[in-house]
C-alpha cells in the first residue's frame, strides 16, 4: 500500500512539473505588434538618437528619446501599482575616449525594475539600445531613424514591460535602454560597473538588437527564424578551469551558452513555429552587441536577434543609389516579427523570474564505471532537480530525468565518459533555473 501511494505521489509531481504553464500563453498572446509598432514610429520621430545629439530639444535627439523612454515606463507603473522603480543611469564618458568620441558626452541609460518578491536582488535583464546612426558614425547632425537598429529593440523592452508588470515573480526584471552602443558599447559598460558596485547577482542579460526585420540582403524572407548569439566559456575563467576543461570537457558549456540553450528549449516548448538557430559565437563575425560588456564581467548575456539581415538599412544615410534605398526606416520593419521576438523575451523573462535560484556546486563522478553520480547543493524554493545529458556533440540538452528533492543522485546505465551533464532547480510549478554544468569532481 505504502510502495503504490509512493508511486501515486511520484507520477502526481512528474505529469505536474513535464505540463507547460498557461501563463506562459498568456503572455505570449498579451504581447501587442501595434503597440511595438507605436512605439518604434515615435523613436524613429526624433529624428537622430545619436549619442552626442542633442539632449535640450523635446522632439529631437537621444535626450527626448531617454525622456520618453522614461515617461512610458511611468505610464506602465502607474498601471500596476507602481509596480517598476524608475531611474537613469550615467556615466561621463571624455573626449578621444576612442575616435568616436569628439566631444565628452554623457552617456545615460534608462531603467525599469520589477522587484521580485523573494530574490530582489537577483535580476534578469532585457535590454534594447537607444541610440542610432548613419553612415558615418561621428555624424550626430543628420536624421536617423534607426528604426530597426534599434528602436526595435528598445520597443520590445517596453512592451515586455507592459506585460510582464502584470505579473508578480520571485526573482526582479529590469528593463533596460542602453545607450552608447553605436560610440564603444559605454552604456553596458556603465550599468555593468554600476551593478558591480551595488552588488546585484545577475542571472544573465537578453540583449535584443535588431528584431524587426525579415528580407534578407541575400534575398531569403522568413518570419520565423531567428538568432541567438552566445561564447562559449567566459572570458574570466581561471587557468585552473581552463585546464579541467582539457580533461573533463565543457568547451562550449559556460553560463552564456546555457543560457542560450534555456531560451531554445523554452521557444520549442511554447513556441513550436519558432525556428531559434543558436550560432556559437558571441556575436556576429568581428561585430559586437550590447551583452558584451556584461560577457567580459563574467556574467551571462546572450544576443536575440533577426536571422536575415539586410546591411543595405544598417549605418546607412538615407538615400536611394543604383536603384537602393538606403537607411533604416519604418517601411523596412516587421512588426508582427518584432511581436514574435518580444514575446521569445517575454516568456523567457517570466521562466527565469518564477524559477529558484541554480545550484551553485555541481560534482560529477563515476570514472571507470557504469553509471554517471551527481552531488549538488540544494536552494531554497526549489521543490525538485532535473538532470539533463546530451551527446558530446549535440547542441541541446537532449535527455533529461527529474530526481525529486534529494541532493545527490545516480544514473545507472549511463555511462560518464559518453556523454555531457547538467543540473537544474525546479520549482512547484515547474519552472527551472538555467542549467548548470559541473563545476567539481566527485572522488
Amino acid at each position: 500500500m505504502h510502495k503504490l501511494i509512493a508511486i501515486s505521489i511520484f507520477l502526481f509531481s512528474y505529469c505536474l512539473l513535464a505540463q507547460t504553464d498557461q501563463r506562459i500563453y498568456e503572455i505570449m498572446d498579451k504581447v501587442s505588434a501595434e503597440r511595438i509598432k507605436n512605439d518604434v514610429t515615435t523613436l524613429a520621430n526624433f529624428g537622430t538618437r545619436h549619442t552626442l545629439s542633442d539632449t535640450i530639444s523635446n522632439t529631437r535627439g537621444i535626450g527626448a528619446a531617454r525622456r520618453w523612454i522614461k515617461s512610458e515606463f511611468d505610464k506602465i507603473s502607474n498601471n500596476c501599482n507602481n509596480c517598476l522603480e524608475m531611474s537613469f543611469q550615467k556615466d561621463l564618458v571624455k573626449k578621444d575616449e576612442n575616435d568616436r568620441i569628439p566631444k565628452d558626452v554623457w552617456v545615460v541609460n534608462v531603467m525599469a525594475i520589477q522587484r521580485g518578491s523573494k530574490y530582489p536582488d537577483r535580476y534578469i535583464i532585457m535590454s534594447g539600445d537607444i541610440d542610432s546612426r548613419v553612415s558615418d558614425a561621428n555624424n550626430y547632425i543628420s536624421d536617423s531613424p534607426g528604426a530597426n537598429d534599434n528602436a526595435s529593440g528598445m520597443a520590445g523592452t517596453i512592451e515586455a514591460a507592459r506585460v510582464l508588470s502584470h505579473y508578480k515573480f520571485e526573482n526582479s526584471i529590469v528593463y533596460l535602454g542602453l545607450s552608447g552602443e553605436e560610440q564603444g558599447l559605454f552604456g553596458g559598460q556603465g550599468l555593468v560597473k554600476s551593478s558591480k558596485e551595488k552588488g546585484w547577482d545577475i542571472i544573465g542579460i537578453f540583449n535584443n538588437d535588431m528584431i524587426g526585420n525579415i528580407k534578407g540582403v541575400d534575398g531569403i524572407i522568413s518570419n520565423t527564424d531567428f538568432r541567438i548569439f552566445s561564447e562559449p566559456v567566459p572570458p574570466t575563467e581561471t587557468e585552473r578551469e581552463r585546464n579541467m576543461r582539457r580533461f573533463y570537457g565543457g568547451e562550449v558549456d559556460g553560463i552564456s551558452r546555457q543560457l542560450a540553450r534555456y531560451v531554445h528549449k523554452n521557444v520549442k516548448t511554447y513556441m513550436p513555429e519558432m525556428n531559434p538557430m543558436m550560432i556559437y559565437r558571441l556575436d556576429r563575425f568581428g561585430r559586437g552587441g550590447h551583452h558584451r560588456p556584461f560577457n567580459d564581467a563574467g556574467y551571462a548575456g546572450i544576443r536575440i536577434m533577426e536571422a536575415h539581415e539586410n546591411y543595405t538599412q544598417q549605418h546607412q544615410d538615407i538615400r536611394v543609389e543604383n536603384g537602393i534605398a538606403y537607411g533604416d526606416v519604418l517601411e523596412h520593419v516587421n512588426f508582427e516579427y518584432a511581436k514574435k521576438l518580444t514575446a521569445v523575451n517575454a516568456i523567457n523573462l517570466a521562466s527565469l523570474a518564477w524559477a529558484p535560484p541554480a545550484p551553485k556546486e555541481v560534482k560529477i563522478g563515476g570514472i571507470v564505471e557504469p553509471s554517471a553520480k551527481f552531488q549538488w547543493s540544494k536552494v531554497p524554493g526549489a521543490v525538485g532537480y532535473k538532470i539533463y545529458w546530451r551527446d558530446t556533440t549535440s547542441p541541446t540538452w537532449d535527455h533529461s530525468r527529474f530526481v525529486g528533492d534529494v541532493s545527490e543522485f545516480t544514473l545507472e546505465g549511463v555511462v560518464l565518459d559518453n556523454f555531457f551533464f547538467g543540473v537544474s532547480a525546479v520549482s512547484k510549478d515547474g519552472f527551472e533555473s538555467v542549467v548548470v554544468f559541473p563545476n567539481a569532481i566527485l572522488r
